[in-house]
């Protein structure tokens, strides 16, 4: 997937997230003042952090105006909660979650989110389309052996094949909103 490919739908669900802070947070609250904007990576296939494991996949968490935001929830469940723990981060305490898009490699983490904050909110375009427990084999991207290691997706050395896991509890949607729920599962 080249930049351009993925820069206009990522562009687009930072406004949502942006603009679901602004709409929520109307009214000042002491939260507002808990520190600057950031994002934290939380689920990757590159980079430096010491205890975070690589996966194919993406999250982060947003902190804009006082609000707490996870952008996507990564591939795995298992290996979210792991990177939740390497980073000290709580998301008991996140206001919602955004889902930029329905594959699994950015949904796969919402069964850990939901155990740790069952209540949560979350946000999700209409789709009529996702990957759901595909597997890719890793030629599908291109590999530039002049990045630095940590730029590279898993370090410059893949997995032969990437295993996409499940995207956890079923969606439904709302054909007026374009936006996804989460039906309720059995225990």
């Amino acid at each position: 997937m080249s930049a351009d490919s993925w820069t206009a739908p990522c562009s687009a669900a930072l406004l949502f997230i942006f603009g679901c802070t602004a709409i929520s947070s109307a009214a000042p609250t002491a939260s507002e003042n808990a520190g600057p904007a950031r994002i934290t990576v939380m689920y990757d296939a590159f980079g430096k952090s010491a205890g975070m494991q690589r996966d194919w996949g993406y999250a982060a968490l947003v902190e804009y105006g006082g609000k707490r935001i996870l952008f996507d929830t990564g591939n795995n469940p298992d290996i979210l909660a792991q990177n939740t723990k390497a980073k000290n981060i709580d998301l008991s305490t996140v206001d919602f979650v955004v889902m930029s898009h329905r594959h699994g490699d950015h949904m796969g983490g919402l069964t850990y989110v939901l155990k740790v904050n069952p209540h949560v909110k979350i946000y999700a375009p209409k789709e009529g389309f996702g990957v759901y427990g595909a597997d890719l084999p890793s030629t599908f991207y291109r590999k530039d052996a002049s990045l630095p290691v940590e730029q590279r997706y898993y370090d410059g050395t893949p997995p032969e094949i990437m295993r996409l896991d499940q995207p956890g509890p079923p969606l439904t949607s709302s054909s007026s909103t374009g936006i996804l729920r989460l039906l309720p599962t059995s225990p």
